[in-house]
């Protein structure tokens, strides 16, 4: 059986795409990354850590899936606002301006754990207060990395990306079936 430890609806969708056959459960851990950890792979430590709980706790006969996706602009990783200041500050951060996006996967079974990371470069128009303002009353932001979602109202926001849109969404489908072709 395959689990995918997020209880993201996007990414449940998204691994629909590969197989219908999955089920959830959610990593319920701690989502700090250890200070020791390079910022850039942060997304991929938390990915792994999260197959790894649901592996260890009881599904060593699974293949189980993790995931993390973390936005990153001026050396720094913007996470899931706390609230509308926060998210219109990293919006106002990312207006007129690209940014990275990575998204980590690991995947573990009782005879491997295989783990990568996907990067997609997203280049914002510049935005006015009245848009970001607009944008953050929809609350779309407010449980998303870097408080936008591309896949929503987040779209018109975006003037172009260079790389896989999926990873943006927060799986990086191609490359995850891929992957999980090895198992």
């Amino acid at each position: 059986m395959i689990i995918l430890a997020s209880g993201s609806p996007r990414r449940k969708e998204l691994l629909s795409l590969i197989t219908e056959d999955f089920k959830i459960i959610p990593a319920d851990i701690d989502e700090t990354a250890d200070k020791n950890i390079e910022l850039m792979k942060q997304p991929q430590y938390l990915a792994e850590n999260k197959a790894r709980y649901i592996f260890e706790s009881g599904h060593k006969n699974d293949i189980v899936i993790g995931s993390d996706t973390g936005v990153f602009i001026d050396g720094k990783m913007l996470g899931k606002p706390d609230n509308a200041e926060n998210a219109k500050q990293m919006l106002e951060e990312l207006s007129g301006r690209k940014h990275k996006v990575i998204t980590g996967c690991s995947i573990i079974s009782k005879d491997k754990c295989v783990s990568f990371s996907e990067e997609t470069i997203v280049e914002f128009y510049k935005l006015s207060n009245k848009e970001i303002d607009e944008y953050i009353a929809t609350n779309e932001p407010m449980d998303k990395a870097g408080a936008y979602g591309i896949q929503g109202k987040g779209a018109t926001l975006v003037k172009r990306i260079d790389g896989d849109y999926y990873n943006v969404v927060g799986l990086p489908v191609g490359a995850l079936k891929r992957k999980l072709e090895e198992f």
